[in-house]
């Protein structure tokens, strides 16, 4: 169950991470990153919740039950 759980973590932390990496592309972080020279805050937050995504479902699904129990 740990590993179902984990792998979907990941897939969804895949989701965020092309939805980032594609509001990063929009014109409205292009106007932001004219202005501020950033994106928009919306697009790191996706892009960031992203990277955290793959990395705990990699760790949950990495895990063996046995790993588990001593930790």
């Amino acid at each position: 169950m740990q590993r179902i759980i984990g792998m979907a973590l990941a897939a969804a932390g895949v989701v965020l991470l092309v939805l980032g990496i594609s509001a990063a592309d929009s014109v409205a972080s292009d106007i932001s990153r004219f202005f501020t020279g950033n994106p928009t805050d919306r697009s790191v937050w996706l892009m960031e919740g992203g990277v955290v995504g793959i990395a705990a479902g990699g760790v949950m699904a990495g895990m063996t039950s046995r790993q588990i129990r001593r930790t």
